[in-house]
């Protein structure tokens, strides 16, 4: 296991984090009944199994099954003893938490009460990660910063991140938090996989630019990466993506991917899974990727993923069978970024 600088930060992070969406799975509650229903016994061997294997990094959300995923990570980490320095412990705000108006979004008040309800469930004192999951349209980000900057004052969180946003809203509070003299964003979590690459066009360059950590969440597309999917495949009546067909994924680049990746697998004989979590923990920009699991084996399988390492032949293969189309301005800006450089000096160019 890797550990790698979380962002501009002084914190490491294990190159794997524990997510933690498939605890809880309340009876009847829609998607999170699909996505897990991981009980309090099967979590602490869960989450005892990630450490042993080198994890220091668990991701939740307060918006997972409604609270029982943080009440039940914290709840684990208790009764196995965890010292709270040993982990680095994340959670989420901005998800619609109740039927009322202001329970959910990113504004002040919402943020404040959500952070006392999470620290409760957890049952620590302080939040390592506090990442707003939403896109709030209705917010000032003003007003979300703000909000985090107190917290972080207050010792309550120690760092902040964001959860799917586009670059341009990402830009934009990085620049005001410099000119409120607040906290920033040192990290995004964002969806990427080998079949959905959509975050190489502009937040990549964003994250790269202004060194912040980059989280991947579903690394295996919802399970549709797994090797279980697929031409032919059969898949596990409880599979997630069988249940909760999440994120959208074009499935005839995701059988080419697989295609590619299963004859990689078979070769090195390892699971497909293993190939697909390989290639993202390649990418020099990922910081950490969140592998969210049911059972052991899976965990187990995942974790092996850090002992490979891909062939430059390898990574060609596969980074060109799940190529992008190219894109507006990125094509001109790369033409236009090689007649600025002189002839004699190479550099690489950001796509």
């Amino acid at each position: 296991m890797k550990y790698n600088q979380l962002g501009r930060t002084g914190m490491f992070v294990s190159e794997l984090c524990l997510g933690t969406m498939t605890l809880g799975g309340i009876a009847n509650a829609g998607k999170w009944s699909a996505i897990g229903a991981v009980g309090q016994e099967e979590a602490n061997q869960l989450i005892a199994e990630a450490l042993a294997g080198g994890i220091n990094f668990i991701d939740t959300a307060d918006i997972y099954s409604f609270g029982q995923s943080e009440h039940i990570t914290g709840v684990a980490l208790k009764e196995l003893g965890i010292k709270r320095s040993d982990i680095f412990l994340a959670t989420k705000t901005g998800g619609v938490m109740g039927s009322g108006p202001n329970d959910k979004g990113a504004s002040r008040g919402h943020i404040m009460d959500s952070v006392q309800r999470s620290l409760e469930r957890l049952q620590v004192n302080h939040i390592d990660l506090f990442q707003i999951h939403v896109s709030d349209p209705v917010t000032p980000i003003e007003e979300t910063m703000r909000a985090l900057d107190d917290l972080t004052r207050q010792g309550l969180v120690r760092y902040v991140g964001v959860s799917n946003w586009s670059a341009g809203r990402l830009g934009k509070s990085l620049g005001l938090s410099e000119a409120l003299k607040a906290t920033r964003f040192e990290t995004l979590q964002a969806y990427y996989s080998i079949a959905g690459r959509d975050v190489e066009r502009e937040l990549v360059p964003l994250v790269r630019e202004e060194k912040m950590g980059l989280l991947v969440w579903s690394p295996l597309a919802g399970g549709l990466l797994s090797g279980k999917f697929g031409p032919g495949a059969a898949a596990e009546s409880d599979a997630r993506r069988s249940q909760f067909d999440f994120p959208p994924v074009d499935r005839d680049l995701a059988w080419k991917c697989l295609d590619a990746m299963r004859a990689i697998a078979e070769k090195r004989t390892v699971s497909v899974s293993r190939i697909a979590l390989a290639w993202l923990l390649a990418k020099p920009d990922v910081t950490s990727v969140i592998i969210g699991v049911k059972r052991l084996a899976q965990l187990r399988d995942n974790l092996l993923a850090t002992d490979i390492i891909l062939t430059d032949e390898e990574l060609t293969i596969l980074d060109a069978v799940s190529s992008m189309p190219p894109h507006y301005p990125a094509w001109m800006i790369e033409v236009q970024d090689a007649e600025r450089y002189p002839k004699s000096f190479t550099a690489n160019i950001p796509n």
